[in-house]
């Protein structure tokens, strides 16, 4: 299990979409285009100016223990153990996916970001569910729409899905602050975990 939605999206700016943000000067994409710029360069810091890791973070914690049944398809167990982060170990998850972020973008190995989980959350490891939702060969796609809506706006980010020969949309909301956007979450989570679950079960049908 290597990662989660999140890492999802930093790998695919980092292997594509930082050339494509990269000609973007104003606005939510802008930002983007510096978050993307700062993954590239290792750089937390600055990073951590145009994204809430905390933010994103927490909200998909939230996501995923509402979802077990999806993950239990994704991950067998996964119920039982997502199940238990949501009485006993939420603010600890929280803080172990930070890391996942944190190890992603200082290093920009997957499985560096794996390690970052503390072990005894390993099955909760966010950056491994992710391994389920997408394959390897994920990729940027572009843009597939963009919304402002007063100090919030919505980035819809198109990445490909070689595994279903199909594409996946990763909704960002974006807050304004002060001259800047910033990340702080990834509204469609549940969606989807949804979609994949039901994708793989095809496949696996299908024997594939």
């Amino acid at each position: 299990m290597r990662k989660f939605l999140i890492l999802v999206i930093l790998a695919a700016l980092a292997l594509g979409g930082y050339y494509y943000f990269q000609n973007l000067k104003n606005g939510p994409k802008g930002a983007l285009a510096q978050a993307a710029s700062a993954v590239q360069a290792h750089d937390m810091a600055t990073f951590e100016k145009y994204v809430d890791v905390n933010s994103l973070t927490s909200h998909l914690v939230d996501d995923v223990v509402s979802q077990g049944s999806a993950v239990t398809s994704l991950v067998p167990g996964g119920s039982l153990a997502v199940g238990m982060a949501l009485r006993f170990a939420k603010p600890a998850l929280t803080k172990a996916a930070h890391n996942e972020v944190q190890r992603y973008v200082e290093t920009g190995s997957l499985e560096a970001a794996q390690a970052a989980a503390p072990k005894r959350l390993v099955n909760l490891s966010l950056a491994g569910i992710a391994s389920k939702v997408v394959s390897p060969e994920t990729s940027f796609k572009g843009i597939k729409y963009s919304r402002e809506e007063g100090d919030n706006a919505y980035v819809g980010i198109e990445l490909t899905q070689p595994k279903y020969d199909t594409t996946m949309v990763v909704e960002l909301k974006m807050r304004r602050v002060g001259e800047s956007w910033k990340a702080v979450q990834i509204t469609n989570t549940r969606e989807l975990l949804q979609n994949a679950a039901r994708l793989e079960k095809k496949r696996l049908l299908g024997g594939e």
